[in-house]
């Protein structure tokens, strides 16, 4: 059985250039790039070049680039880094509900440990409000985070206006951008962002890479202690060859904006042959590969594993709530019942999807739907 693979958002297959470019650093770069003899140096040198790479690509100077294990840990190094060197006084973080669990966790931590975190609501399609916003922001606010597009329905921030808003309160504005970064053009001076956090496997390079970009003048509490690494900003010794795969990663020349036809040829496929259907999320403000679609009646994980035998990968939501009984955070904090959550399945495309395999995955999808409907006693019409 071919397998098609739809789930690009949890993680992208290695580019061909990537793995040669990953394979080249683990073979022929030996050094430590702290090191002062020529190996250690011919390492430093490929570090650097990777830093001006994802610098070049998002718009910063490369020394506002720390290269960091990927999402998780850019969004922990931003939010930490920020809560733990303010002031008591300024210990008042604002967030949403929506946001990943590597921000949503982080700040609970922050809570136990006496910070007080403000979680905003968004709307039917999952856009926060600004007027929100501006309310929650209050002297005192050290932090502002809230993720650029969402990882589970694609809905893309207002970032450049929630920024204005950080800024003019003197709070500093980190991004979660790890679904946009490295896919979409991004230039993080226009956003006006102070943080925002990359990961490489979401955009071609391997798992265990990603950055966080960190404006100049912005001082992060280190998590890690050691030498004096990435600018005394994160210690331990640096990963060469992630490093060159992510920023060979930048680099790569395909267009995800050209994947929005096929998104909707996918979406609007399924809601004409398939009764009992509808789009979570917004169909404006939204990443160009991403559609989550609520089926009436029939559970997603049942579709999930279903299409599976099929040969085609999808989701049921974040892969890092894979395994979870509870129903997406995300869509009801959208005003999803928790049956309508339970019922939803994110499709998200990628470099190699082709016409042919979105026109394939829409007959399975008719056929698994039908079939699971045929077979479920607890199934109403649709």
């Amino acid at each position: 059985m071919q397998h098609v693979y739809f789930d690009h958002n949890a993680t992208t297959p290695v580019a061909p250039a990537v793995l040669r470019d990953l394979t080249a650093a683990l073979v022929e770069v030996n050094g430590n790039a702290s090191s002062i003899h020529h190996f250690g140096q011919v390492a430093k040198l490929r570090l650097e070049k990777a830093r001006r790479e994802v610098a070049a690509r998002i718009g910063c100077d490369p020394k506002e680039v720390v290269f960091t294990s990927g999402g998780t840990e850019s969004d922990n190094l931003a939010i930490f880094g920020v809560a733990k060197r303010a002031k008591s006084a300024a210990r008042h973080i604002v967030t949403t509900t929506i946001e990943h669990p590597a921000v949503l966790n982080a700040c609970a931590q922050l809570e136990r440990e006496g910070a007080i975190v403000t979680y905003l609501p968004v709307d039917r399609e999952g856009l926060v409000d600004l007027d929100d916003v501006k309310r929650a922001i209050r002297p005192g606010t050290g932090l502002v985070t809230i993720m650029h597009a969402n990882n589970e329905t694609g809905t893309v921030q207002p970032l450049r206006e929630i920024a204005t808003l950080a800024q003019r309160a003197g709070a500093i504005f980190h991004s979660d951008g790890v679904q946009v970064g490295g896919r979409v053009p991004v230039n993080v001076r226009d956003l006006g962002v102070d943080l925002y956090s990359l990961s490489g496997h979401k955009f071609g390079a391997p798992k265990g890479v990603g950055a966080l970009y960190v404006r100049k003048g912005i001082t992060l509490e280190a998590m890690f202690f050691g030498g004096h690494h990435e600018r005394d900003r994160r210690a331990g010794t640096e990963n060469v060859p992630g490093a060159a795969a992510i920023g060979t990663a930048t680099q790569l020349d395909f267009d995800w904006n050209s994947l929005a036809p096929l998104r909707d040829r996918l979406e609007q496929g399924i809601m004409a042959r398939v009764p009992g259907t509808c789009v979570n999320g917004s169909l404006i403000h939204r990443l160009p590969n991403t559609t989550n679609i609520q089926f009436a009646g029939i559970e997603g994980e049942a579709i999930v594993i279903a299409l599976d035998l099929r040969g085609f990968a999808v989701s049921s939501g974040s892969a890092c709530s894979s395994g979870a009984v509870e129903p997406s955070h995300v869509l009801l904090a959208m005003g999803l019942t928790p049956e309508e959550a339970r019922s939803s399945v994110r499709f998200s495309l990628g470099p190699g999807n082709t016409l042919t395999e979105v026109d394939s995955l829409i007959d399975a999808v008719e056929a698994t739907v039908t079939h699971l409907r045929r077979i479920s006693p607890q199934v109403v019409n649709v």
